[in-house]
């Protein structure tokens, strides 16, 4: 099975690298990047310099690590990274890594430093120009380190210092390699984002050709080149933002070559299956199918208690539905769907990401279902998605609706899934959302909603006794789904959301609210 990403054409000629050691922050550093209006693709440490090259990178960047780089099995990247002539910033393990590679003395320190470190500049270029750290006092960045670069390379000047005496920054202007001890893409790093755009812009003298229309241009260029003159692709729809995005990009570059098929399992949430068939059915050119299987997929869950058992009955049941359905049309030989990076992560499907939770698209697709894979969004990011689908012209009724997991409700209610229980969630969540809206908090979070949560408790209704169902409610901010925190939304706005659930809908007995972030927790209860 073949992929089509988003970045297969080498069109975006200007592009930055980022080596991956297994620091917690890299997709963060790349986000920034991105954000910055530069490219960038994220490789693991070792990928050789012949595939580096390939990339014709304009800068790169090696990424923290929980690693010493004087243990036997550090990490190290192809040595030739060093030699290639590129611009080069090492960020904390990065920095002690490119240290000891090339002639500096690098060791345990004696004072670990955590947590925001004051710095003092003591050579502003040429990461340091702005007036962000003319005052002293103010500068300061997250460090995440026990180790420390004693002695610079040969030929490397220190560029700051911290409060303890020890390289925050170091640098070789001739060669253009730089290292900083701190993590300047953290919110917690005040001038960490001047410090990488100084790297971009003046290191690498990058310009700001990442943008969302420049995006279109090129995935459009690929679907089209792709799909050559005559071949047809199908696209499979949620509802989602995700693959909505992916169908008008689909439609920008094909027309009518496309066919679109809508398989409404029952999980989405109130009014919502009917409200995205009508925009696709009025917005898109090619064909639109739009395949009822509610019943059918209430009828394989029955009895079923394990989330990850859900998300791959449902995930099987969606192909299955799909694929007889798209292989009934005939000449059909592509099939695209709207997969993007968070899911690839969350599935453990990049080198020594843990497996958190299933995603339906992502390594779910058997060999046979017969399509080549186009998924034009699977190195974006959420924001990014959403940027995306506005430049499109896609409506805030589908760009604004909060991100909504592929199995839908179904991991939304805690144990077995009966539709009496999906009915009763789906009136809970619409009352959430309702006053949500009503408040004018929507736009404020990443996503709120209901959870039926498995639990029956002992109330009183009209004076007697009632024993119902618990229903959690939850809301959280983010940017990208990868951490969320929870949403300290006002006790009045909860107090009228439990009233209203608890007195118009009879069963349910009781409502509590979850204030669980992302880690420990996740977003989504299963």
């Amino acid at each position: 099975m073949k992929y089509f990403l988003a970045d297969d054409s080498g069109s975006f000629r200007e592009k930055v690298v980022i080596l991956d050691f297994g620091g917690q922050y890299s997709m963060l550093i790349a986000r920034r990047i991105r954000e910055s209006g530069v490219y960038c693709e994220l490789l693991p440490f070792d990928t050789s310099w012949n595939k580096i090259i390939e990339l014709n990178p304009a800068g790169i960047i090696l990424s923290g690590s929980p690693a010493s780089v004087y243990s036997e099995d550090a990490p190290r990247c192809d040595p030739a990274v060093y030699s290639g002539g590129i611009p080069i910033l090492g960020i904390c393990y990065g920095m002690q890594l490119l240290s000891l590679e090339l002639g500096g003395e690098v060791k345990r320190g004696t004072r670990p430093e955590f947590g925001r470190t004051s710095f003092n500049v003591v050579e502003k270029k040429p990461l340091f120009t702005d007036d962000l750290f003319l005052d002293q006092a103010n500068n300061c960045g997250w460090m995440s380190h026990q180790d420390e670069v004693l002695k610079p390379p040969p030929n490397f000047t220190v560029l700051a210092r911290t409060e303890n005496n020890t390289m925050a920054a170091i640098g070789d202007n001739n060669r253009k390699i730089y290292g900083v001890q701190f993590h300047p893409e953290v919110f917690h790093t005040p001038g960490g984002n001047n410090v990488l755009k100084n790297f971009l812009f003046s290191v690498c003298e990058c310009s700001q050709t990442w943008t969302p229309r420049s995006f279109i241009d090129n995935a459009v260029e690929i679907i089209r080149h792709t799909l050559g003159e005559d071949d047809k692709v199908v696209c499979a729809l949620s509802g989602g933002v995700d693959s909505s995005v992916v169908a008008f990009l689909l439609d920008k570059a094909v027309g009518e070559r496309a066919v679109y098929i809508f398989v409404d399992h029952g999980f989405l949430r109130l009014g919502e299956a009917e409200q995205v068939a009508k925009l696709y059915r009025e917005r898109l050119k090619g064909q639109f199918i739009h395949l009822d299987a509610r019943q059918q997929f209430l009828e394989k869950l029955a009895g079923v208690l394990d989330p990850e058992e859900k998300r791959m009955i449902i995930g099987a049941e969606f192909i299955k539905v799909f694929k007889d359905q798209a292989l009934s049309m005939g000449d059909i030989t592509y099939l695209a769907q709207g997969t993007i990076y968070p899911d690839v992560i969350e599935s453990g499907s990049v080198s020594g990401a843990a497996v958190i939770k299933s995603h339906h698209n992502v390594g779910g697709l058997p060999e046979e279902l017969g399509f080549d894979l186009i998924e034009p969004l699977r190195e974006l990011f959420k924001d990014e998605v959403r940027l995306v689908g506005a430049e499109l012209g896609l409506p805030d009724t589908i760009l604004k609706r909060q991100p909504f997991p592929g199995p839908g409700l179904a991991v939304r209610i805690i144990g077995d899934i009966t539709e009496k229980k999906l009915i009763l969630l789906k009136k809970a969540d619409a009352i959430f959302r309702e006053e949500i809206i009503k408040s004018d908090l929507a736009d404020t979070l990443w996503q709120y909603f209901a959870v039926y949560t498995g639990i029956d408790v002992v109330g009183v209704k009209g004076d007697d006794r009632h024993y119902g169902p618990v229903i959690a409610l939850r809301a959280v901010h983010s940017e990208d789904a990868m951490t969320a925190d929870w949403a300290r939304l006002p006790h009045n706005l909860l107090e009228k959301v439990s009233a209203r659930i608890t007195g118009e809908i009879e069963e349910a007995a009781r409502v509590v609210y979850d204030i669980t972030s992302k880690p420990p927790g996740t977003i989504e209860w299963e």
